[in-house]
């Protein structure tokens, strides 16, 4: 029993390798490589590297660039797309001379070639990162704050690969993340975000007036937006109740001439003037009407 069951073990496995031996001589053997990032900065040059054995004669290369649609990249031995004219063949890899953040992405080389065994097929895949410096950050600073009140500053880059850092400057010279390290000149109670770009005053005074401006960081590069200038001024009580004052003295003023008026018939005489106007219209239209009739009866 035990070696019928060897046996039947044997056989079985034999099966198994002339099956694969023989999908494996009709399809071509697949060889994946480890798959490679590469970092390159934008506006410069990178090689896409496809890592197979030499170029022959009979070999097929392919490049294509993945994502939600498979777009060629080298086909039929010619670059596709705008990599024609900036982008070049060194043997199997691809040297793009300016590349951009929309090359940003992953790429498989495969290269076909017949073989004893059949068509053998070799894969590579490539994923490439663009770093891109920040642009100039959008900056907003208010013109002018009331003391004692949250004031918010806000700084912001899109473009920037990898995330940039934010730093505010007040007056040239950049505020500290922590504020009891800040200058004597600033309100020790502001706090910087240095990933969102926020700087808040959580209450602001007068030593808080002065030019802003915030710089966005990654590792390519930095740019810095234009100062803005922030006024704080203190709550003039005193200007408000004089101006509350001069309103209420206003209204008070037209109040006492509207009543000496009255008293001394202005607006009775004006009414009475309007009444004998209206009088002597109505007097004039039926002289005319009168007239008219006497004319028709003649």
């Amino acid at each position: 029993m035990a070696r019928r069951s060897r046996h039947r073990l044997l056989l079985l496995l034999l099966r198994y390798l002339v099956v694969a031996l023989g999908y494996h001589k009709a399809y071509g053997f697949s060889a994946p490589k480890d798959h490679q990032v590469v970092t390159a900065i934008e506006y410069q040059e990178v090689i896409l590297a496809c890592k197979s054995p030499k170029k022959t004669i009979s070999s097929r290369l392919e490049w294509k660039k993945l994502g939600r649609s498979v777009s060629f990249v080298y086909y039929q031995q010619a670059l596709q797309g705008d990599f024609k004219d900036r982008a070049e063949m060194i043997d199997f890899s691809i040297r793009i001379k300016n590349v951009t953040r929309t090359d940003a992405g992953k790429y498989r080389c495969e290269v076909s070639a017949p073989s004893e065994q059949g068509q053998n097929l070799e894969e590579d895949t490539v994923t490439l990162e663009v770093l891109v410096a920040p642009a100039v950050p959008t900056c907003e600073v208010p013109s002018s704050a009331l003391s004692g009140t949250v004031v918010e500053l806000r700084c912001q880059d899109k473009e920037g690969n990898p995330a940039p850092e934010y730093t505010w400057f007040k007056d040239g010279i950049p505020l500290s993340e922590n504020s009891k390290l800040g200058s004597q000149s600033t309100n020790s109670s502001y706090t910087v975000n240095t990933k969102s770009g926020t700087l808040q005053f959580n209450t602001v005074s007068k030593l808080d007036s002065g030019e802003y401006s915030c710089e966005a960081r990654n590792s390519v590069g930095h740019r810095r937006c234009p100062g803005k200038r922030m006024q704080v001024d203190d709550l003039n009580v005193s200007g408000i109740i004089a101006a509350v004052v001069v309103v209420a003295l206003v209204i008070s003023v037209c109040g006492l001439g509207v009543c000496y008026a009255q008293r001394k018939g202005y607006f009775s005489k004006e009414t009475s003037f309007q009444k004998s106007s209206s009088a002597s219209k109505a007097t004039t239209m039926s002289e005319n009407d009168f007239k008219h009739t006497k004319s028709f009866i003649i």
